[in-house]
């Protein structure tokens, strides 16, 4: 089995998707020569600067999360810019989860990336 490597990666300046697509392909293990998408083969990421992160245009303004306790009513949005401001960690998470292949590896290759205050 080969080694997982680190990769520290500075989001100072880069926009939100461009840097989670760059993740997420770490992550899997997509930049290796001997890829195969049933192994979980990826290496450990290590995100800094988190709060220095742009959004392109309005985005910030126009883009909303939502969610449901499962109680009738119970909806909930929050604007990505709220949401930024109140857990930017948790916004960087759910752009890369929703990259992520649809599998039972996800949970486990969102577990190696980290942020780094």
């Amino acid at each position: 089995m080969e080694e997982r490597k680190t990769h520290i990666i500075d989001a100072q300046g880069k926009t939100l998707g461009r840097l989670a697509t760059k993740i997420a392909i770490l992550l899997q293990g997509k930049h290796k020569p001997n890829f195969r998408p049933e192994r979980d083969m990826g290496d450990f990421v290590i995100v800094k600067n988190l709060d220095k992160i742009r959004f392109p245009s309005k985005k910030d303004l126009k883009k909303k999360y939502f969610f449901h306790s499962g109680y009738i009513g119970h909806w909930r949005e929050i604007t990505l810019k709220d949401l930024f401001k109140k857990n930017p960690e948790k916004v960087l998470k759910m752009a890369v989860y929703g990259m992520l292949p649809k599998n039972r590896l996800r949970k486990r290759m969102i577990k190696r990336l980290k942020v780094e205050k």
